[in-house]
């Protein structure tokens, strides 16, 4: 099968398309036949060899994917040939840039009626990590003020929505470019970052919801309310901020389940859930997709790789 790989970590140019073996499922994995795969920053840390999940070369990148079920394992009973499936390829967050990968069950699920293969691809980690942001660290309830960094980008796009849907009031940075795409999905007040500092003149939030990390979250803590949650996937939190406060800062890594994933196609169907597509490409041309990670152009949105037709 082809697949994008590296042999060595660094920069987007050290990746290759190549032939790799096909696998075969494990007891409680299945076969996808991957239509299209999602990239996003995390496969540039992997690339690079800085992913906390330290996986051996070669690797093949990629972990985000939607596709047909091709086969399932002999252990195997929620899934079917023929099944239309999205989710992420493993526990390492790689093997997702191919035409096949060997995925655990309980990181898929059905996809959403609604999305195309492409739409599916771009969801899985990103919308998983805004809603466990939300609700599962932050305890988000329905009338608490939320403030969301990065709100034009693909988490926090998809923390917008579902604070909306929640019934939260939401404060939201992002571009002046992003502005009216993120009152479009229900931001109540959105502060362009480049011409305001954020914490001038706001009201104490709730909630913070981190996408950003460094100054940007350590001046967060000043809006904080006394028993607010800052949550953050930028980076750990420092021994400093820790010490600040406690157990109201946190630092996680997404877990995509199936359970997780069920939840997000039910907003999807449902139409209470949207997400952004940005560029499209080839296989052959992911490469180039990581180098639109690094800031060459590209479309607004998420970038996917579109491995079949």
């Amino acid at each position: 099968m082809k697949a994008a790989i590296v042999r060595q970590f660094g920069p987007p140019n050290l990746i290759e398309i190549a032939d790799m073996p096909r696998p075969a499922p494990g007891p409680r994995e299945v076969l996808v036949a991957i239509n299209a795969a999602g990239v996003g920053p995390w496969d540039a840390l992997i690339r690079e060899g800085q992913s906390v999940t330290n996986p051996s070369l070669p690797v093949i990148l990629g972990s985000d994917l939607a596709g047909v079920v091709e086969a399932v394992g002999s252990e195997m009973s929620v899934f079917k040939p023929g099944d239309e499936v999205y989710g992420v390829a493993n526990e390492a967050f790689t093997s997702g840039y191919a035409e096949f990968a060997a995925a655990p069950a309980a990181m898929l699920a059905r996809k959403p009626a609604k999305l195309n293969f492409v739409e599916a691809a771009s969801a899985p980690v990103v919308a998983v990590t805004a809603w466990q942001m939300l609700f599962e660290y932050g305890h988000a309830a329905r009338g608490q003020r939320v403030l969301i960094h990065g709100a034009g980008g693909s988490v926090g796009a998809f923390a917008v929505q579902l604070s909306r849907d929640a019934g939260l009031h939401v404060v939201a940075t992002a571009s002046a470019a992003d502005a009216a795409y993120v009152r479009g999905l229900g931001a109540q007040t959105v502060i362009d970052f480049r011409a305001a500092k954020f914490e001038e003149n706001l009201e104490p939030v709730d909630l913070v919801i981190d996408t950003q990390g460094g100054e940007v979250r350590e001046r967060s803590v000043g809006v904080l309310k006394e028993k607010g949650m800052l949550v953050s996937v930028a980076s750990p939190i420092p021994d400093e901020m820790a010490r600040r406060l406690g157990d109201r800062a946190v630092f996680f890594l997404v877990e995509v389940t199936t359970a997780r994933l069920e939840k997000i196609s039910a907003l999807f169907d449902s139409g209470k859930l949207l997400t952004r597509v940005g560029s499209v490409l080839p296989l052959s041309d992911a490469r180039t997709a990581h180098e639109m990670l690094a800031g060459a152009p590209h479309l607004p949105g998420k970038i996917v790789l579109q491995i079949s037709a």
